[in-house]
């Protein structure tokens, strides 16, 4: 008798899950939404002792993100060994991607990501109330999207998941872009140019205008987000990052300061650029945001 595709996939996945050791229990590809005819998907990693915290970990580089597609930013479980070896959940989401998608596109889905884990908060034994979220580059900028918007879901929203809070408790992020209007991106920021490889990331023809560009970079830049409300931010910043100046992270730090936010705290790393080799695995850096987690998120479950 021929088994149920359904079933061979289950079997693929148990085992795959087993091949990573008994100490982390790994579920792939979990729908956190749809959109667009897709399914927007997250992986969940579960340590064995779990200190009952989650981190939303943001797969995204130049605002493209994959699940296992080695040529994109995908899904790397030895990036998550620090987290889970704390007993940290990890939730390792994949985003929309430009060109065919926008950067509030992405925020949206992240933000429905968060809701959908708080909504499951059980199903996974963490603590609803003790969210962390993590990201690099474009996907720190998203982190900081997220961070600065939390808010309640409608209450009146036919989908339960909706209707729960898309705040975040605690983040941590390398080199994020924060304003793309100043801070020395540079005139193709926002796309304003055609030849801008992020043209259609910013919303196309509209960032091509000095109006539109206005509008856009208001509407993508989380300093323009700032609130009291902020969430405590780490930020760990190269001294001579070229694409995203280090101005981007000291301004924003600035602006949350004035507004009388939390902390935003940076680590500027002497003498290096916009990335360096293995950062994720970088001893120093993960335990600083680790640390960081655990300093914020370290509540007693109730």
């Amino acid at each position: 008798m021929r088994r149920p595709l359904t079933s061979i996939l289950l079997a693929m996945a148990l085992m795959s899950s087993s091949m990573m050791g008994e100490s982390v229990k790994r579920t792939a590809d979990v729908v956190y939404g749809r959109k667009a005819g897709m399914a927007l998907t997250l992986d969940v990693f579960e340590p064995a002792r779990k200190n009952g915290a989650a981190i939303v970990f943001i797969v995204s580089g130049g605002w493209l993100s994959s699940h296992d597609d080695s040529n994109l930013p995908h899904i790397t479980p030895e990036y998550y060994d620090p987290y889970l070896a704390r007993g940290y959940t990890v939730f390792a989401v994949v985003h929309s991607s430009q060109p065919f998608f926008t950067i509030p596109d992405m925020v949206l889905d992240l933000q429905r990501a968060v809701r959908f884990i708080r909504h499951n908060a059980d199903r996974w034994e963490i603590d609803r109330d003790r969210i962390g979220i993590l990201g690099s580059s474009s996907g720190g900028h998203l982190a900081l999207m997220v961070a600065t918007q939390g808010e309640a879901g409608p209450a009146a929203s036919p989908d339960l998941v909706d209707r729960e809070s898309s705040a975040v408790q605690a983040a941590a992020c390398f080199f994020p872009p924060t304003d793309f209007l100043r801070g020395g991106l540079g005139e193709e920021g926002t796309g304003r140019t055609p030849e801008s490889p992020w043209v259609r990331t910013f919303g196309g023809s509209l960032a091509s205008t000095e109006l539109g560009r206005q509008i856009v970079g208001r509407q993508i830049s989380p300093i323009y987000f700032v609130t009291a409300n902020l969430p405590p931010i780490l930020i760990i910043h190269g001294e001579k990052d070229v694409p995203v100046p280090l101005e981007q992270s000291e301004t924003f730090a600035a602006q949350a300061k004035e507004v009388g936010a939390r902390m935003v705290k940076i680590l500027v790393r002497e003498g290096k650029g916009h990335g360096w080799p293995d950062f994720w695995k970088s001893q120093e850096d993960v335990a600083a945001f680790a640390d960081w987690f655990d300093h914020y998120l370290a509540t007693t479950r109730h």
